[in-house]
């Protein structure tokens, strides 16, 4: 599918902030890049992290996320390369594949694994975490498997390639449509010297991670491994030009404006609801989870 967009239709966002990823681990050792970190939470509402993996030695990566509990929020994992494999405590499981994703939604509670399906070769991919309104904290868990094929794209004017894994681009409709925070989920790729436009709604939290090559917002040049905070001035839509051949994420939603009160893999509105979550996790009601389609 082809579009034709144009750039100059979109008065673009400036950048407000560069970041780049603080090294770690998580998981049974896998090293990881964490992109947006709990004190950005606020800023970034309703997102909650995001960490990118590339690890070509599989002593980096090998040992996966054995069994681990959620509740509270979402997860989007999306996979550039390799193969990860899914279990969770309501017996259902998933092969994520390069170019696929996940959506799980951890709602009530749930315990999962991701672990790899390989031994040697490249991992890369990114986990998302996004926050659920109050309202829906206790949902009951859901999750869907995106292969490749399931996620649309479409090939703009001088090869750009979109990749529309949540929300709108262009006319294209998402692979995963979300109330309350209206997530936009994009994977751009942007051959040297072209430029993509994207519209923004004013009021929602914006940015971008560059994860191969260079570009450029305005002024401001974003190199491989940051994230570009998009400032929020009022001005509907992001203008990205590559200085050489570049991948990124653009990510945006609609912020909830609620308490966030996290603790590990659990993230509610009060402490209290913290509490009550570990004295749940504890008695072992998370093994009881049943997941629901998305």
């Amino acid at each position: 599918m082809s579009n034709s967009l144009s750039p100059a239709a979109v008065e673009s966002r400036a950048v407000e902030r560069l970041v780049q990823g603080v090294a770690t681990s998580d998981g049974a050792g896998v090293r990881l890049i964490r992109v947006l970190t709990q004190p950005l939470q606020r800023r970034l509402d309703p997102f909650l992290m995001l960490d990118a993996f590339r690890n070509e030695n599989p002593d980096d990566y090998i040992g996966g996320f054995p069994d681990h509990p959620h509740r509270g929020f979402e997860t989007v994992t999306y996979m550039l390369a390799g193969r990860m494999r899914h279990r969770d405590s309501a017996g259902n499981e998933g092969l994520l594949e390069p170019g696929g994703a996940q959506w799980m939604t951890a709602g009530s509670g749930l315990i999962h694994s991701e672990l790899p399906e390989q031994e040697d070769g490249l991992m890369e991919g990114f986990q998302l975490w996004l926050n659920l309104p109050a309202k829906n904290k206790m949902i009951a868990p859901s999750y869907r498997d995106l292969p490749a094929s399931a996620i649309p794209e479409f090939v703009a004017d001088g090869g750009v390639r979109v990749r529309v894994i949540a929300g709108d681009s262009h006319g294209v409709a998402g692979a995963v449509q979300r109330p309350d925070t209206e997530p936009l989920y994009l994977d751009v790729h942007l051959p040297a010297g072209k430029r993509f436009a994207q519209p923004l709604p004013a009021g929602h939290n914006a940015f971008v991670f560059v994860y191969r090559g260079e570009v450029a917002i305005g002024d401001t040049v974003v190199r491989d491994r940051h994230m570009a905070i998009l400032a929020n001035d009022g001005r509907e839509g992001v203008a990205i030009q590559a200085a050489q051949d570049a991948r990124l994420l653009l990510i945006a939603g609609k912020p909830l404006n609620e308490p966030i009160a996290q603790y590990g893999p659990f993230v509610m509105n009060t402490g209290d609801e913290i509490q009550q979550t570990l004295v749940d996790y504890q008695r072992g009601q998370f093994e009881a989870a049943r997941v629901r389609a998305l």
